[in-house]
């Protein structure tokens, strides 16, 4: 088995990306299907610049975000990594506001994830989300914050067991759609 990796996405990884979209799965946790739908129209009319803009956009050049509700809000510098392991496993996101910690409303976390159905159980999100630490201590943050759904098991423990602290529990904002339950934001320090 290869061991777990996270990749910069590319047109040598775009097939299984595909392919994971067109068995169900989606990088966006909130907008699920419809978000996924999307990726496939963009990929199948311009694959290069799909990928340019899911790399790296440091300077934040790739446009507005559109968010659950229709709305859509500035986008923040940030850069994506795919999950491999041979083959396509996931994505994990970073996205920061230059010279803070802070985010903006519209954005809940620093740091997003999701991993396939079908390699789900292997700790890969974990092993991911330690991985992208390192990213985040590169870019000077003190700290990164994450969000998950109170009722995500999963993903609590990934967070927890990468040194995630609770520090609070809120209602999602009415632009990210009528979710059940509440989040959970948690802290993790990136310097001790």
């Amino acid at each position: 088995m290869t061991p777990l990796e996270l990749v910069i996405p590319s047109e040598k990884y775009l097939a299984t990306y595909l392919e994971a979209l067109r068995r169900g799965w989606s990088p966006d946790n909130i907008r699920g299907a419809e978000a996924a739908a999307e990726e496939v129209a963009e990929i199948a009319h311009d694959p290069e610049r799909f990928i340019a803009q899911r790399a790296d956009d440091r300077k934040a050049t790739g446009g507005p975000i559109k968010m659950p509700d229709g709305s859509t809000v500035e986008r923040l510098p940030g850069f994506n990594r795919w999950l491999w392991d041979g083959e396509f496993c996931g994505s994990i996101g970073f996205r920061w506001q230059p010279g803070t910690a802070e985010l903006p409303p519209h954005v809940l976390g620093h740091i997003g994830f999701s991993v396939v159905p079908w390699k789900r159980r292997q700790r890969y999100a974990t092993k991911a989300l330690a991985l992208m630490l390192g990213e985040a201590r590169a870019a000077g943050l003190p700290y990164v914050e994450l969000v998950a759904d109170s009722e995500n098991l999963a993903s609590q423990k990934v967070i927890l067991a990468n040194g995630g602290e609770l520090i609070e529990e809120f209602r999602r904002p009415a632009r990210y759609g009528a979710a059940p339950g509440g989040c959970l934001r948690y802290r993790i320090m990136l310097f001790h």
